[in-house]
């Protein structure tokens, strides 16, 4: 299935290569984008995000997700 970008019209394969992509697939309750993997991350989701991980370097919305979580900001 080809994914078009709702900004400039650039087509590609697969959503997670275009900027605002346009598709069939369930959408990100965040930013409205086609969901491409867990590990996507958009605008709004990282502004959502409280807390990271001294260990990995992850970010989460929540101190529980993370193994040694530390307060963003």
């Amino acid at each position: 299935m080809a994914y078009t970008c709702k900004n400039c019209g650039a087509v590609a394969d697969a959503p997670g290569h275009l900027c605002n992509p346009c598709g069939d697939t369930e959408n990100c309750s965040f930013c409205g984008a086609p969901k491409v993997d867990p590990k996507h991350m958009c605008k709004d989701k990282l502004a959502a995000m409280q807390y990271v991980c001294q260990g990995c370097g992850r970010v989460a919305m929540e101190e529980k997700h993370l193994c040694k979580p530390s307060p963003i900001g």
